[in-house]
């Protein structure tokens, strides 16, 4: 376990949530602010990956598990993103479209905000969506981040990127106000 919060339990993939992951991936709706939605290859190259930058970095996407009883929701962690061509850590999620409007996502992402700043010695973390991805938009300002810029990306389109420094999360902290 990484760690917890009232609801959920953020753990490291592990392969046996291969089939759940690619539930996620290849759903068109889920997945609509991707270039397509993933083919059962995709999903392994993207596992691949995750496992990946848990052996290169210490961290990743993890599995959120909703603790209740154990559903696997998605997932959300840290990942080294290229952003408009820099190597920045983001905040990542993806929540299957069946338990989204339940505040999972902002949950997981705030729990992982904190342990971003509490492992690790980055001065900011950040998030980037597609500029008409409004969910996640909510999500990154829910966890205290704010629009920093825009640029444009081949695959992607227009996106928007989010950022919270390490000293506007102590102050978020020290005023209860971190979600």
């Amino acid at each position: 376990m990484i760690l917890e919060t009232p609801r959920l339990s953020l753990r490291c993939y592990e392969p046996e949530d291969f089939s759940a992951l690619h539930a996620i991936l290849s759903d068109p709706v889920t997945m609509q602010h991707y270039p397509k939605p993933y083919d059962e290859a995709g999903t392994r190259r993207w596992m691949d990956w995750i496992f990946g930058s848990y052996r290169e970095d210490g961290f990743g996407l993890w599995a959120v598990i909703r603790r209740e009883d154990g559903a696997f929701l998605g997932d959300c962690g840290i990942t080294m993103q290229n952003i408009d061509g820099q190597a920045m850590p983001e905040i990542g999620y993806h929540i299957h479209r069946d338990f989204w409007r339940r505040g999972y996502g902002g949950e997981a992402a705030c729990a992982v905000r904190d342990w971003g700043f509490t492992h690790t010695d980055f001065p900011v973390l950040y998030s980037y969506m597609t500029q008409g991805n409004a969910a996640s938009r909510a999500t990154a300002a829910h966890m205290g981040m704010r629009l920093i810029h825009s640029f444009h990306d081949a695959t992607y389109q227009d996106m928007v990127v989010y950022a919270i420094t390490r000293d506007a999360w102590q102050t978020l902290k020290a005023s209860g106000d971190a979600h």
